[in-house]
Parts: C-alpha cells; structure tokens; sequence
C-alpha cells in the first residue's frame, strides 16, 4: 500500500529470497537500505542474497562494510554471521553467531525455526547454540 514503507521491502525480500527469487529479494533490500541507510538488517540480508545468487565479490564488499562500520553505527555479529552463512562459510558463520550470543542480538530468538539456519541445524556448536538461546523444548 506504501511503497515508502522500508520494513514491508524488507520482509518482501526475505519473502523473496526464501523462494529463491534471488534478483526480486536483492532490489526489494535494496530499496529497503534506501530507507535504513547502513541497517544491518537490511545489509546482512542483501548479502547473504549476493552469495546465494552467486555474486559472492558483491556479498563479501557488504561483509567487509559490516565488519567495519560507519564511526557511531552500531552493528550486530549476527548480520555478519548471516552474511557467512550465505557464503556457506559454516565455521565463519557459527564463531559470528557466538559473538551476536554475547552481545545479546535480538534475532537469535529465531534460530529454531528460521530457515536461513538449516544448513547449521545438524552442527553441535550450533544446537550447543540454541541450548544456551534456551530454545530447546
């Protein structure tokens, strides 16, 4: 209804990607960072998106972005985890994902069912993970 509205271009990405409808997610996070200027939400997704559709040279510019962001902006280990994992760098992704656990990063309430974690699902680490999240039922 509004296509000013930056958190439904998001979530359209996401939408997008889990559909693997790569180049519809990437100009949907695209246009999403237009409203969130450096969010990490919104970087992590588009490279996470670079890296499954292939273009890893793109997805590894937006990891060094996240790596080293702007002086006052704060960025989560989990968005660089995220990106690591697109790039199907398990080890990478799961050592960002035990600093976003000791910075508190809100999104890891979803490790249990976000598909983006699946291929991590079988990993110790990863369920030693979720164990400390207290997900486990």
């Amino acid at each position: 209804m509004d296509p000013n509205f930056g958190l439904a271009r998001l979530i359209l990405g996401w939408a997008y990607r889990q559909q693997a409808m790569f180049e519809e997610a990437i100009a949907e996070f695209q246009k999403a960072l237009t409203f969130f200027k450096g969010s990490g939400d919104a970087l992590a997704a588009l490279g996470h998106t670079f890296a499954r559709s292939g273009r890893t040279s793109e997805a590894r510019r937006v990891l060094e972005g996240l790596k080293k962001p702007s002086p006052g902006t704060y960025v989560s280990p989990g968005h660089t985890a995220l990106v690591y994992l697109g790039l199907d760098q398990k080890d990478e992704a799961l050592k960002w994902l035990q600093k976003a656990y000791q910075d508190r990063y809100a999104w890891l309430v979803f490790l249990k069912v976000d598909p983006i974690f699946d291929s991590l699902r079988s990993d110790p680490k990863f369920r030693d993970l979720v164990r400390r999240v207290r997900l486990e039922s």
